[in-house]
């Protein structure tokens, strides 16, 4: 029988996550089905199920995509070539990249131009990795964190430069840093951290919940970096963790001899699932939250998006020949949340 549970906070959605569902939610409403997205908005498959069933449809090549559909690119970033075929084939596209990984794209670009090459720590196949890799791809190497630098070879150790994909562990990023400082002396990394500040607090949040709970249950989908993450924190910090994709996959073996649980989300997991769980468990004292830290961060919606919105609104005023008195449909965004978002579209 569960005690008590402990909730992780900071938990679920990220800053970039919001912007994504937002993004791709306005899509859905101001465009007939089918909406299409290049690769998954944000790794959780609840939150790409509930698109899926009002018209969005996820490609992973833009020749799939009919010629002057809609078209929105995921939050992980898209390769340059991605982008152009995105422009060449659709009468709309929105790039709906989270600016942690634009500013990673930035720092590639700067560097290769100034001749580096450029170790950049990552796990292969990820969407991120693929889109960040090529914007310079006969200077880039990628590295898995557990692997090292073995693979790597320099022109001039001079000229090395390091990056990493954002949802990456800090451990992991830490090894791979300390291994590179040492073979490199003057080795050159971003002037601010490549690792995403959600991924790094909750990575904390779950460093406190391992010194009080026995067993730690991240919510979050298998393809999520930042959630397998989590899982190898909690283990790192010595407590028996599973990665769920909801309250379903709880094995009752998991809970034996267990009073206290500890539980968080990735940052692309709705808080709802992580709800269920707790009701699922249904500890006999409820439960608490743990804070580490507030997140206030806030990114609006693409420009692209914002212009279009914006343009919309004008036109149907203009036919009406008055403007009107109430607020701009973007005027609320800040206060307006995925979660909420999401709810317009799963409502039967």
């Amino acid at each position: 029988m569960i005690e008590r549970v402990i909730v992780a906070e900071p938990r679920g959605f990220c800053a970039g996550v919001e912007m994504a569902i937002k993004a791709l939610t306005w899509m859905v409403r101001l465009f007939e089905p089918p909406v299409y997205c290049f690769h998954q908005i944000v790794h959780n498959e609840w939150v790409v199920k509930a698109f899926e069933r009002v018209g969005v449809v996820f490609v992973d090549d833009m020749s799939q995509v009919p010629k002057g559909a809609p078209v929105m690119l995921s939050a992980h970033g898209s390769a340059p070539e991605v982008i152009a075929a995105a422009r060449d084939r659709a009468a709309v596209v929105i790039d709906a990249v989270c600016p942690l990984v634009t500013k990673v794209h930035h720092e590639v670009k700067r560097m290769a131009a100034n001749g580096f090459d450029i170790i950049y720590v990552g796990h292969r196949g990820h969407d991120e990795a693929i889109g960040t890799l090529a914007e310079a791809p006969s200077q880039m190497t990628l590295i898995e964190p557990e692997d090292g630098l073995e693979l790597f070879a320099d022109r001039a150790p001079e000229k090395v430069a390091l990056l990493a994909q954002t949802t990456l562990g800090v451990y992991e990023w830490r090894q791979v840093l300390e291994e590179a400082q040492e073979r490199f002396p003057d080795l050159v990394t971003s002037r601010k951290s490549d690792l995403c500040y959600a991924t790094t607090n909750r990575q904390e949040a779950v460093q406190a919940l391992a010194s009080k709970c026995q067993l730690i249950l991240v919510v979050g989908s298998e393809n999520s970096s930042n959630t397998q993450a989590l899982v190898r924190v909690a283990r790192e910090n010595g407590v028996s963790a599973h990665r769920i994709d909801s309250a379903a996959d709880i094995d009752e073996s998991w809970l034996e001899g267990v009073d206290v649980v500890g539980l968080t989300a990735g940052a692309s997991a709705p808080d709802h699932l992580v709800t269920d769980v707790v009701d699922r468990l249904a500890p006999v004292h409820g439960f608490e939250l743990l804070t580490v830290t507030d997140e206030e961060e806030y990114f609006p919606l693409p420009p692209q998006l914002r212009s279009f919105v914006i343009t919309l609104q004008k036109l149907v005023e203009g036919g009406f020949a008055a403007r009107g008195a109430g607020e701009g449909p973007l005027e609320r965004d800040r206060e307006w949340t995925a979660t909420e978002a999401l709810s317009l579209i799963a409502s039967p």
